[in-house]
């Protein structure tokens, strides 16, 4: 059975069968929640807000040390692929319509080079400034874990805090521990409007 996270929480990432866990997906999800009734019209009439789609942009940082020490190490949507070929981002979503996973990750556990101690998983509002967004307007979101080879889940965290006026989002983090892989549920906002901002707090 999956395991459900509280905040903070930290799981060993292992598959059901006992075998060798050697590549996962983290598939990362998230709505808009319902606009908002407007003004006299929309109190008599029922008229909502039509502002512009949220696009939330889902990265992944590749730590040494914990550190992001090179932009080579920011996988995101215009670098969809690490410099080691075992993180690869599949592509950006630009309105998180649809039920599932918005955007996915994987990783190659097994020929992630040994140098790289923890996998960071972020999420960010393109633009959020600009458009007057955050991530108080976002419901549902949620990260989990999935075992790439058989699709089984092997962890998921919905993330339920009040995040107003946050702009960004730390999800959660893979990393090694005693030669084994474990997920730490993180859940924290920040206000950075970009991913180079954001990847500043792992260097």
């Amino acid at each position: 059975m999956p395991v459900n996270l509280q905040k903070g929480q930290k799981v060993e990432l292992k598959k059901f069968d006992g075998g060798v866990l050697r590549r996962v997906v983290v598939g990362l999800g998230w709505d808009e929640a319902t606009p908002q009734k407007t003004g006299l019209l929309g109190s008599l009439f029922g008229v909502q807000k039509t502002p512009q789609a949220i696009d939330c942009d889902a990265s992944a940082f590749a730590c040494v040390n914990g550190k992001v020490i090179s932009n080579k190490d920011i996988v995101y949507f215009g670098n969809l692929t690490h410099q080691s070929g075992a993180i690869q981002h599949m592509g950006d979503n630009l309105t998180g319509e649809g039920n599932g996973d918005d955007e996915q990750i994987f990783v190659k556990l097994e020929d992630l080079p040994s140098a790289y101690d923890k996998v960071v998983f972020v999420v960010n509002i393109y633009q959020a400034e600009k458009r007057n967004q955050h991530f108080g307007m976002i419901q549902n979101a949620f990260i989990r874990v999935c075992d790439a080879d058989t699709n089984q889940e092997l962890c998921r965290y919905n993330l339920s805090e009040n995040y107003q006026n946050m702009t960004a989002m730390v999800f959660g983090e893979i990393y090694r521990y005693n030669g084994q892989w474990k997920f730490n549920a993180i859940g924290q906002g920040t206000t950075d409007n970009d991913i180079r901002a954001l990847a500043r707090h792992f260097s």
